[in-house]
């Protein structure tokens, strides 16, 4: 059984609005330095009975867990 973690973050050029709201958050209570502040997600799972699993994650990715037209992902396996 694989242990995975997939990061998803919008690609860069993306307008991560979320992102914003947390940089100017930050910098409103007083961490001036904060910027270019990216929010994405991180989605973990067991899985079974894959060969590959790295390749098994990534067409889940492709297929499912990001929206790769404005979205890149990063898999990691143990």
């Amino acid at each position: 059984m694989a242990k995975v973690k997939v990061h998803v973050f919008l690609k860069p050029g993306v307008l991560d609005v979320q992102g914003k709201a947390v940089e100017g958050a930050l910098q409103g209570l007083g961490w001036s330095g904060v910027s270019n502040a990216r929010v994405g997600k991180l989605i973990e799972f067991d899985l079974a009975g894959a060969e590959d699993p790295q390749s098994e994650a990534k067409k889940m990715c492709e297929q499912l867990l990001a929206n790769t037209v404005i979205e890149s992902f990063r898999i990691e396996t143990a």
